[in-house]
C-alpha cells in the first residue's frame, strides 16, 4: 500500500467523517455504506473501502463527557475570563483543531476536546489580568494511553492564544518518551519538523501564514545552553511564544534554571512580564523510588519549584493516569515546601474518557468482556520467575508466550483480511527488568520466529491433510480455534493470509540501552503497516505508545500502583480489532489490576461528591492520602527500614471484603454455626424481608454486627483487614449507630431454614488454607441494590444520570443512597480445585460516603506490608533508566 492511497483512504474518510456528522440521528451501516461508496466515486477511488467504513461507524457512535472538576471555592478566581474575552483570535487552537480533523478526529470528539481545553484554560490564570504576580497549580486525572497528550496539547495551543508565551512540558525521564512527546508537539503546535537535518513545515504549519511558535529543545537533544543558542531564538524575543520539551532529571532542569537565571541577570530576581505554562506530563514519574541521584524526585521536584519561582507568573499543572497521583501519596518526594509549592490547590480536573475508550472497565472490571480479553498466565514461574537475577541463564520459554505469538500472528493476519494491512499491529512482552534476560527472550522468539515463517511458506497454501501434520502450523490452528474461531473468517482463509504477516514483522528490544527505535513513522511514510514483536521493560511500559498494540503478555512482580497503572499500555483505543485483543497476566496481576481499577472508578465518583458538598482540592488530598490503597504505596517506601509505621486510614465510600478466605473446614462449620445463630435471633430481634436473593434484616444496631464480625473467624491473612473494619464502624457509630444486613442467597433448590445457597466461584490462587478470590472480589456487581425501595433505587439513578457523564447506577450510588454501613454474608461454592470444599464463608462491609475526615489509626510494618503485596522489586535493580 503506498502512501498516495494512505492519503486518499484519508480524505474520503474525513469527507465521509464530516457527512455524517451533520445528521441529526445515529446512521445504520447501510446508510455508511452507501455514502462511502458515493464519495468513493467523486474521488475516483476504486480501492477497498472496508477501513473507511469501520471508522466512520465508529466516528458517528463516540462521545466523551465534559469531565468534573473540584476547585478551591474560597481563592477568588473567576472561571469565565476565556468566554468574556472577545478579542482573542484562536489561531493556535484553531489550527490544532484543523489538524486533528484531518487526522481523522471525529468531529464531535474535536469539539469536546476544544470545550474541556477551554474549561482547563479557565482554571489557569488570565495572562492579561492585573497584578505583578500570581501562580496558579492544578492536576488533571486522565486514564492511561487515552489521549492525554491530545488534551494538554490542546491547553497549550490554547494557553498560547490567550497570552502565555513561555511553555515547559516535563516529558518523563526517558528519552524515546521525550522524543515521542517533542515529535507530537512539532506536529500539533510548533508546525514545523525540529530534527536539525529537516526543517520543513509539518502538521499545523501546513497552513499558510501559521505563526509558528519558537522551540529550544529538538527531537534528537534536551534542553542544554548549546541547543538553546542553535536554536535561532533570540534572547527575549517573546513575540511568539516558546516551547520547550524535557526530561524529568537533575541535570536537565539544573541547567534550565541556570539558563534563565542568565538570561534574566539584569531584571532582578525574577522575570516579571513572561506568563509562563509548565506541564509536568506522567506527574506520577517521580514516584520511581530510586538512589540514582539523576531521578531523585526529591531532587527534580525541587528543581521544578525553582524554575517556577523565577517567573513572576506562573501556572503549574500535573497530568496523571490515576487518581493516586504522586502529590498526595508519596509526600516523601517532596521537601514541605516543595509539596507546598506544587500541591494542587486551585483544581483538579478529571477527564471523562471516550466511549470507544478500550480500558479497565472492558479490560478487567465487566466480567463478560474481560472473559474474552484477560487470560491467566501460570506457567511462567517455572522458566522466568518473578524473581530473577540479572545473570540467571534462560533455559528456555514458557509455552504460554510461546502460544501469545501464536495467538499474534494469527490475529494479524485477521487484521489483514479485514484490510487493516497499511495499519500497525504489535504486540508487547515485559517478562524481567534486565537487559541480558530481555535479549536472552528475544533470541529464543526470533527462533521461533524464524521457524513458523518456514513451516508458513510451506504450508499456506497446501490442503489441510498436508499442513496439519507441521507442528508450528498446528499451533497456529490451535490458537485460531482458542481464540478467533468466531472472528468473521473461517481457518481456510486465515491460513491463507498468513505468509503476508512476515512480510513487515521485526522484533525489538526496547530499553533505555538499546539503539534499536520502534519507529512507526518511517513505515508509515512508506504507507505500509509494521508488525512489532517489542520485549522490554519500564521504558516499553511507561508513556511509550505501541501503535496498534494487539497481544500483551506481562509477567511482573511489581504491585506499585502507579507503576502498575503506566504498564497497562494495553489501554487505549482499539478500532475494527477490539475483539482480537488479548492481554496475558498472572492471577496476581489480573486480581491486582481489577482492585486498582475499582479503586479509581470509585474515586472519581468521589471527586463528584465533594463537588456537591463543597470541598476543596487540599481534602481530597488528604482523603487521598487515607485512602486504603494510597498505604500500600507509602508504606512501601518507608517501611525499607522495617520500622513500624502509623497511618491514617479511611474507608468512608468503600466496599470492603473478605477476599482471603479460610479453607479449613473446622473454621467454615463454626463460621456457617454462627451465620445460623445470629439469623436464627433475627440479628438482634429484627425482622427479615425478602430481597429475591436472600433475607436482609433492616436497621441492626452496629453493636450487634461488631459482635457478629469479632465471632467471625477471618484468615490469618485477612485478620488485620477485619480488625480496621471493625475499627471503622466503631468510629462511625455516632453517625451511624444502624445498619443493614443482607444474606445473599441465590434462589436454588432445596434450601434448608437458615442455610444460605451458595455462589458458584473458581479457585485460581490458594496458597495453603488461604484461597484468595479472583479480583479480590466477593460480591457481584450491583447487589448492594438489594433491599433498596423503589424510590432509593430511583435515587440512585438520578445521581448516576447527573453530571455532565451520566452513566449507568453502580454499587457506589447504590451506597450514597442508603447511607449507612451494610454486611453483606456469603457462602461460596468453590470449583476448578478438588483440594477446597465448600462451602465456604465470607462477608463484606460497605460504608457511606461523605465522612472525609473520620480516620482511624493503623500500625503496619514490613511483614504485615509483604504479606498485603509480596516482596516488592528492588527498584535499584531496574536497568531501564536513562543516566
Amino acid at each position: 500500500m503506498t502512501a498516495t492511497i494512505i492519503t486518499e483512504e484519508r480524505n474520503i474518510a474525513n469527507a465521509l467523517i464530516s457527512g455524517l456528522a451533520n445528521l441529526t440521528d445515529t446512521p445504520t451501516r447501510q446508510q455508511v455504506e452507501d455514502k462511502a461508496k458515493q464519495i468513493a466515486s467523486i474521488f475516483g477511488y476504486t480501492g477497498d473501502l472496508r477501513n473507511i467504513i469501520t471508522e466512520a461507524m465508529i466516528s458517528v457512535d463516540t462521545r466523551m463527557g465534559a469531565g468534573v472538576s473540584l476547585v478551591d471555592i474560597a481563592a477568588r478566581h473567576d472561571d469565565q475570563w476565556v468566554r468574556k474575552r472577545e478579542n482573542t483570535t484562536w489561531a493556535y487552537s484553531g489550527a490544532y483543531e484543523n489538524f486533528l480533523r484531518k487526522d481523522g478526529w471525529p468531529p464531535r470528539m474535536v469539539q469536546s476536546l476544544s470545550d474541556v481545553t477551554s474549561r482547563i484554560l479557565g482554571h489557569l490564570q488570565d495572562p492579561y489580568s492585573e497584578g505583578t504576580t500570581w501562580n496558579r497549580r492544578g492536576l488533571v486525572i486522565g486514564h492511561v494511553q487515552s489521549g492525554k497528550t491530545a488534551n494538554y496539547t490542546g491547553l497549550i495551543a490554547r494557553a498560547a492564544d490567550a497570552g502565555y508565551t513561555f511553555i515547559i512540558v516535563i516529558a518523563g525521564i526517558h528519552n524515546n518518551l521525550r522524543k515521542q512527546t517533542q515529535e507530537r508537539i512539532d506536529e500539533a503546535f510548533i508546525g514545523r519538523s525540529s530534527d536539525p537535518d529537516d526543517r520543513r513545515s509539518i502538521g499545523v504549519g501546513l497552513d499558510t501564514g501559521y505563526p509558528h511558535p519558537a522551540t529550544l529543545t529538538n527531537i534528537n537533544e534536551d534542553f542544554n545552553k548549546n541547543t538553546a543558542a542553535k536554536s535561532g531564538w533570540k534572547i527575549n524575543d517573546f513575540s511568539k511564544p516558546i516551547i520547550l520539551v524535557i526530561k524529568k532529571n537533575v541535570t536537565t532542569l539544573t541547567a534550565l534554571h541556570k539558563w534563565l537565571k542568565e538570561l534574566n541577570a539584569e531584571g532582578g530576581d525574577r522575570i516579571s512580564d513572561v506568563p509562563m505554562l509548565l506541564i509536568d506530563d506522567e506527574a506520577d514519574n517521580a514516584s520511581i523510588n530510586t538512589n540514582k541521584e539523576e531521578l531523585d524526585p526529591t531532587k527534580t521536584n525541587a528543581m521544578i519549584r525553582r524554575i517556577l519561582g523565577l517567573f513572576a507568573k506562573s501556572c503549574y499543572v500535573g497530568y496523571t493516569a490515576t487518581p493516586f497521583a504522586n502529590i498526595f501519596i508519596n509526600p516523601d518526594a517532596y521537601d514541605n515546601e516543595v509539596r507546598e509549592e506544587l500541591f494542587p490547590r486551585d483544581f483538579i480536573y478529571c477527564l471523562d474518557a471516550p466511549t470507544t475508550y478500550f480500558g479497565a472497565e472492558k479490560v478487567f472490571l465487566d466480567d463478560e468482556t474481560s472473559q474474552s480479553i484477560v487470560r491467566p498466565i501460570d506457567d511462567c514461574e517455572e522458566f522466568l520467575p518473578y524473581r530473577h537475577r540479572r545473570n540467571d541463564p534462560v533455559p528456555e520459554l514458557p509455552p504460554s508466550l510461546y502460544r501469545a505469538l501464536d495467538e499474534f500472528i494469527v490475529a494479524r493476519a485477521i487484521r489483514n483480511l479485514r484490510g487493516q494491512i497499511g495499519k500497525h499491529c504489535s504486540m508487547m512482552i515485559n517478562v524481567s527488568r534486565f537487559v541480558p534476560v530481555q535479549q536472552a527472550v528475544r533470541d529464543f522468539l526470533s527462533l521461533r520466529e524464524k521457524r513458523i515463517r518456514e513451516a508458513v511458506r510451506t504450508n499456506y497454501l497446501m490442503p489441510e491433510s498436508v499442513s496439519s501434520t507441521n507442528v508450528y502450523m498446528q499451533c497456529l490452528k490451535q490458537a485460531f480455534d482458542a481464540e478467533y474461531a468466531d472472528a468473521e473468517f473461517t481457518w481456510p482463509e486465515v491460513k491463507a493470509a498468513l505468509n503476508s504477516v512476515f512480510d513487515h514483522l521485526h522484533l525489538y528490544v526496547i530499553n533505555s540501552k538499546s539503539d534499536e527505535v520502534l519507529d512507526y513513522t518511517r513505515y508509515e511514510k512508506e504507507g505500509v503497516g509494521l508488525t512489532a514483536v517489542a520485549i522490554g521493560g519500564l521504558s516499553l511500559s511507561r508513556g511509550l505508545t505501541i501503535e496498534g498494540l494487539t497481544v500483551s503478555y506481562m509477567y511482573r512482580n511489581t504491585k506499585m500502583y502507579d507503576t502498575l497503572m503506566q504498564m497497562g499500555r494495553w489501554f487505549g483505543y482499539r478500532p475494527g480489532f477490539e475483539d482480537l485483543c488479548r492481554v496475558h497476566l498472572s492471577s496476581d496481576s489480573i486480581n491486582w489490576y481489577s482492585h486498582i481499577a475499582q479503586a479509581a472508578e470509585e474515586l472519581t465518583q468521589q471527586v463528584k461528591r465533594m463537588r456537591r458538598d463543597g470541598l476543596s482540592p487540599r481534602q481530597f488530598g488528604l482523603y487521598i492520602m487515607a485512602h486504603p490503597d494510597s498505604l500500600l504505596i507509602t508504606a512501601a517506601n518507608k517501611m525499607r527500614t522495617g520500622e513500624k509505621v502509623k497511618f491514617r486510614q479511611n474507608f468512608s465510600g468503600r466496599m470492603l471484603e473478605s477476599y482471603i478466605v479460610s479453607t479449613d473446614p473446622d473454621v467454615n462449620t463454626a463460621n456457617f454455626a454462627l451465620i445460623e445463630q445470629t439469623w436464627r435471633e433475627g440479628f438482634g430481634g429484627q425482622v427479615s424481608e425478602d430481597t429475591g436473593k436472600g433475607p436482609m434484616f433492616r436497621d441492626v444496631s452496629v453493636e450487634k454486627i461488631e459482635d457478629f464480625l469479632i465471632a467471625f473467624q477471618a484468615h490469618g491473612q485477612f485478620a488485620d483487614r477485619k480488625a480496621d473494619i471493625i475499627a471503622y464502624l466503631r468510629t462511625l457509630a455516632e453517625q451511624h449507630p444502624l445498619a443493614d444486613v443482607l444474606l445473599i442467597s441465590p434462589r436454588g433448590s432445596g434450601s434448608e431454614p437458615y442455610r444460605l445457597n451458595g455462589q458458584s466461584r473458581v479457585v485460581s490462587d490458594l496458597q495453603g488454607t488461604a484461597w484468595r478470590l479472583n479480583k479480590d472480589r466477593v460480591a457481584s456487581r450491583g447487589d448492594e441494590k438489594l433491599g433498596l425501595s423503589a424510590e432509593q433505587k430511583a435515587a440512585a439513578e438520578a445521581l448516576a444520570a447527573s453530571g455532565d457523564n451520566p452513566v449507568a447506577p453502580s454499587d457506589t450510588h447504590y451506597r450514597e443512597i442508603r447511607n449507612k454501613p451494610l454486611l453483606m454474608i456469603h457462602s461460596l461454592d468453590p470449583h476448578g480445585d478438588t483440594r477446597v470444599q465448600g462451602p465456604i464463608a465470607s462477608f463484606g462491609v460497605s460504608f457511606p460516603p461523605g465522612h472525609y475526615e473520620t480516620e482511624i489509626e493503623v500500625v503496619a510494618n514490613r511483614i504485615w506490608l509483604e504479606r498485603m503485596q509480596g516482596a516488592p522489586d528492588d527498584p535499584d535493580d531496574e536497568e531501564d533508566y536513562d543516566a
